[in-house]
């Protein structure tokens, strides 16, 4: 009856591996989108600080930066646990991080100061670190524009030249991170734990790749 029809039966290994795949999209999903609704929850409820808008900044723009070092990480983390499925949850990370970056920037401009172009820009003068955050917000754009396949398949080779500046936009970050806490990002005082952990993990993430890559090309030449 199965071969009838043309219906193989998947080797137990293959059914396994699909397992596997599916398990890891839906816990990727699941906890991408876990931290958008207890954000709305806790908006809905009032249990946010005295200044709602600001927090809610303030945690958008975390869970942002959590999902692009994932991002980043998926490649390390497919090579030593020699699971492939990792691999293709970059995608929806790299794609989640923008969302929560895109909310980030938008409950800034249009809650938080309503648009009022003198204010922003007297902020951007005053507070240096916005820039840091403006760098990357732009570098994340084309990023998740091209994230899809028609674009991988326009761009060929470019396609991974463009999306290396992943590295880039996380670095920008870490340091828009570390100069809105209070404290002194490099003087290592105040509330400046948490970009610094970021900070170690996309120094981390850099060095492996680029170990890797010069690993590669030193046995392309042996």
């Amino acid at each position: 009856m199965q071969q009838l029809f043309g219906n193989r039966r998947l080797p137990d290994a293959s059914l396994a591996q699909r397992g596997v795949r599916q398990n890891v999209r839906w816990l990727t999903h699941l906890l991408a989108l876990l931290p958008a609704a207890i954000l709305m929850w806790d908006w809905l409820n009032g249990n946010l600080s005295v200044n709602p808008v600001q927090e809610a900044i303030q945690r958008s723009g975390r869970i942002a930066i959590t999902l692009l070092v994932a991002t980043l990480a998926m490649r390390p983390l497919s090579h030593w646990l020699r699971q492939n499925a990792l691999l293709a949850q970059r995608r929806p990370l790299g794609l989640y991080a923008f969302a929560y970056a895109l909310l980030h920037v938008g409950l800034f401009l249009f809650f938080d100061y309503q648009l009022a172009l003198p204010l922003i820009y007297q902020e951007l003068v005053e507070k240096p670190y916005l820039w840091f955050g403006a760098g990357a917000f732009v570098i994340l754009l084309p990023l998740a524009i091209t994230s899809f396949r028609p674009w991988i398949h326009k761009l060929g080779k470019a396609w991974k030249r463009l999306h290396r500046w992943t590295y880039v936009a996380a670095i920008l970050a870490v340091l828009h991170y570390g100069g809105a806490v209070k404290g002194d990002f490099l003087a290592l005082r105040g509330e400046v734990l948490g970009p610094w952990a970021y900070g170690a993990g996309v120094a981390f993430l850099l060095a492996w790749r680029v170990w890797r890559r010069f690993c590669r090309e030193s046995a392309l030449h042996d």
